[in-house]
């Protein structure tokens, strides 16, 4: 305390206690491509001629010239480029080696990106390529609906994919996984598991492009779907839609997982991620692979298969359910109660790092209730918690019941935490009835 040695007004600044918990982000994703290779073939013939243009700096893992070839390809040689940009190799290695460095991005790096422009500097622009030209649309289309920052990588098989999702583990800002136009099983089981086990971020997969809606036999993990059974970590999405490719100059299928990675980033940022991500137009998109009818929609909703639907001409989000539709974990049937709960325990993993190896005292039971308690009241005045005052809408409770003798001699703070979420109005009765009235004539 500060000795005064002359009658006066002193002011001092006292520490408040308080580490403010600050709200991580939610809407930064993570997109895994796949890019197999597999358009490098061997050249058949040299019979025909083509441009001498060479290798430029636009080329990107491309198929094989299919209107001329090389004219200095002999047979047995390999192709790399297109009928504008090609170069020839006679080793199959040196040939995938020269598309790697066309990219500037190795098999495996990520890549952050923070609009189209940085996507196409790493990966290339649209392409002739179909893998790519998916991994464009993709990117392309999640900044178009909104999103701001990505982490992008590749790899040659679905069965690589491990790789990347080491990759990604890595970088904690991901909150967003997708691998568009992925829809082997057992692949989406692996992106499944990696947000599972991490526990904040969440899965957008996507189905195969011709799955006929009107069987009965259309279930999760079936022959038909290729996507997996329940998952509250993830959320897929039905049918693909129509956008405009520059390529062909022509409107073109894609998977949507990449537009709606956008348009969750786009309601996180307007609304909050409490805000179901749907009854939202996907930008870009033009038309659907299949109509959904609302009575054709029952059955796959109910089995947690989001459909986007073609209302009065727009192209909407019309479901907002967790694969499996809560059947595991009826409490995270909604995609944005899983999210919410994901940024509220990773903040306050993030916001209370100091609490380690801190005493275990009243204290620093005190200090924690008044920081957990301070951010949940920051959340229900945005209105992301249901209750009308604090009191109804959380509570935290770290104290000597929490923490008996027994947990401290284990190191270990115990604090209990129980937050009243919203629900999202997904049926939306009106009940109408005849008023009788009496004549009084």
């Amino acid at each position: 305390m500060p000795t005064y040695l002359s009658p006066g007004v002193y002011v001092e600044e006292v520490a408040s206690g308080l580490a403010p918990i600050a709200g991580v982000g939610t809407s930064t994703a993570g997109f895994i491509g796949i890019i197999s290779l597999a358009s490098l073939s061997p050249v058949a013939s040299t019979k025909t001629k083509s441009k001498k243009d060479p290798i430029g700096d636009e080329l990107v893992p491309t198929p094989p010239p299919t209107v001329e070839p090389n004219p200095l390809a002999k047979k047995g040689d390999f192709i790399i480029g297109d009928d504008q940009y090609s170069v020839v190799l006679q080793d199959q290695k040196k040939a995938e080696d020269a598309v790697i460095l066309a990219t500037s991005i190795k098999v495996g790096e990520v890549q952050l990106c923070t609009n189209f422009s940085e996507f196409k500097k790493y990966f290339g622009d649209f392409s002739t390529d179909p893998e790519q030209n998916i991994l464009a649309h993709a990117v392309y289309g999640f900044f178009r609906n909104g999103g701001t920052r990505c982490f992008v990588t590749w790899v040659k098989a679905e069965k690589d994919i491990d790789v990347a999702l080491d990759r990604f583990e890595a970088i904690d800002e991901i909150a967003i996984v997708a691998a568009p136009g992925v829809t082997e099983k057992s692949t989406l089981g692996k992106i499944d598991i990696h947000c599972r086990l991490l526990g904040d971020r969440f899965a957008i997969l996507d189905t195969g492009e011709d799955i006929e809606v009107d069987q009965e036999k259309l279930e999760p993990g079936g022959s038909k779907s290729t996507i997996l059974g329940n998952s509250d970590y993830a959320a897929v999405y039905f049918p693909w839609i129509q956008v405009f490719d520059p390529i062909t100059n022509a409107p073109k299928f894609v998977p949507p997982s990449g537009y709606i990675a956008g348009v969750y980033a786009r309601v996180d940022n307007h609304r909050g991620v409490h805000k179901a991500p749907a009854n939202e137009p996907i930008l870009g998109a033009v038309g659907l692979k299949q109509e959904i009818s609302k009575i054709k929609q029952e059955p796959l909703n109910q089995m947690g298969i989001n459909c986007i639907r073609n209302l009065n001409g727009n192209i909407r989000i019309w479901g907002a359910r967790t694969l499996g539709a809560g059947k595991d974990n009826p409490d995270f049937k909604y995609i944005n109660i899983r999210r919410q709960f994901n940024y509220i325990r990773e903040s306050i993993d993030e916001g209370t790092q100091w609490t380690v190896f801190e005493p275990n005292t009243p204290e620093l039971w005190a200090r924690i209730r008044r920081n957990i308690s301070a951010f949940l009241t920051n959340e229900w005045r945005k209105g992301a918690l249901f209750g009308t005052t604090p009191q109804e809408a959380f509570f935290v409770k770290c104290d000597a019941e929490t923490n008996p003798i027994d947990v401290r001699k284990l190191g270990q703070v115990v604090t209990e935490i129980g937050v009243a979420v919203i629900e999202p109005a997904e049926f939306v009765i009106f009940r109408i009835t005849q008023i009788v009235t009496e004549d009084k004539a």
